[in-house]
């Protein structure tokens, strides 16, 4: 496997991105970079990512919840952001995917987890969670779903994953713009490109949208099925924080509130955005957060 690793110097003077970067090595010879900021002794919040974007997407949430007292991680996912890119598609699986963030979860020693996840994030974390729910203590998801493949998929997704697959152009800034109902400025869309110097490094982002599975038959089904066993069961803290203007999850916070036990008598709530609800609604986002972990502590 050829390990591709953006230089850092891509990195230097991101707008609203001042965090100091983390690193663990979840294979030999290949490294996930992490932001880990507020007290170290305190409860953990998780924030993972999707596609295309990296933990740059989380920027404006992560200082508020910081500052009301958590401890907030956001890795970058292998291919994405500061951590080592894989060179080729098939270099990528969901399985890997789940291998090296499991890999770095056990690194870190972590319990009482609260998870937020969004996009291909709900798809690992949900899995993360069900597979080791003893170290998750509530779960937030905005825009994301834990697909079996047993249901149809939005028309939207099948030409993005065409376009994912095929295309000879590939903008990571302006996909994420597309997602987004502010504009983005040119140095933030600047910064969604600047893991990716050239096309060889954008292995990994093209690769997530065939990783979806999308009929039983795929390879990650029978393990997602497996997981779903788990979230039906699921009685700790589950709350839905989508967004009012993304085709391809909407309907995804019904489904799942009807079939989690912990997500009954969640206050659930739609916010204002597109599929990137970080860059639309962060503070919103942010807040509930900090309420979900407030009321649990005040209960």
């Amino acid at each position: 496997m050829r390990i591709l690793r953006t230089d850092e110097a891509r990195f230097a003077g991101l707008p609203d991105y001042p965090f100091t970067p983390h690193y663990l090595d979840v294979e030999p010879g290949l490294r996930m970079h992490y932001v880990d900021e507020g007290p170290s002794d305190a409860s953990p919040v998780l924030m993972l990512h999707g596609e295309p974007s990296w933990s740059y997407l989380y920027r404006h949430m992560i200082p508020l919840v910081a500052d009301a007292g958590h401890r907030v991680l956001a890795p970058d996912l292998i291919g994405f952001g500061k951590s080592d890119k894989p060179a080729d598609v098939g270099d990528y699986s969901y399985e890997r995917h789940m291998a090296w963030l499991s890999a770095w979860l056990k690194a870190q020693g972590l319990k009482n987890i609260t998870l937020v996840c969004q996009n291909w994030g709900s798809l690992l974390g949900l899995r993360l969670a069900a597979e080791h729910p003893q170290l998750f203590r509530r779960i937030i998801v905005g825009n994301g779903m834990l697909p079996t493949g047993e249901t149809p998929v939005p028309a939207v997704f099948s030409l993005w994953k065409t376009f994912a697959a095929h295309s000879p152009w590939f903008p990571v800034g302006r996909i994420v713009q597309l997602g987004t109902e502010r504009a983005l400025s040119k140095a933030e869309i600047a910064a969604y490109e600047a893991p990716f110097p050239s096309a060889e490094f954008k292995a990994g982002a093209r690769a997530f949208p065939k990783l979806v599975p999308v009929s039983g038959e795929d390879p990650s089904s029978d393990a997602n099925k497996a997981a779903w066993r788990i979230l039906e069961t699921w009685k700790k803290p589950f709350i839905t924080c989508f967004s009012s203007g993304d085709p391809i999850t909407r309907g995804g916070d019904r489904y799942m509130q009807r079939r989690i036990p912990g997500a009954h008598g969640q206050p659930h709530i739609t916010l204002r955005g597109g599929h990137f609800l970080q860059e639309d609604s962060p503070d919103d986002f942010a807040r509930i957060i900090i309420d979900a972990c407030k009321s649990e502590m005040a209960a």
